[in-house]
């Protein structure tokens, strides 16, 4: 198991990645769908950081899930 947690570092950059493209389109959907891919990567990275101890990765992680949401609000649709 601990392996298993250990390799979700490289979904989680790889759906950040993905995420980061997706907001810098100009279709609101596209956007809308990139913040929910942030907040996936912010969940696979909260999994991570528990499971390493990184408090402060967890930390950083739900103030970035919070500004996703408050994205998803604000996009324009």
């Amino acid at each position: 198991m601990r392996e298993l947690i250990d390799l979700l570092q490289w979904p989680a950059m790889v759906v950040s990645l993905y995420a980061a493209f997706l907001i810098g389109s100009k279709r609101a959907e596209r956007r809308v769908f990139g913040f929910w891919m942030f907040i996936l990567s912010n969940l696979m990275w909260i999994v991570w950081g528990w499971h390493d101890e990184a408090w402060a990765l967890i930390t950083l992680q739900f103030a970035l899930m919070a500004m996703n949401i408050r994205g998803i609000f604000k996009n324009d649709n």
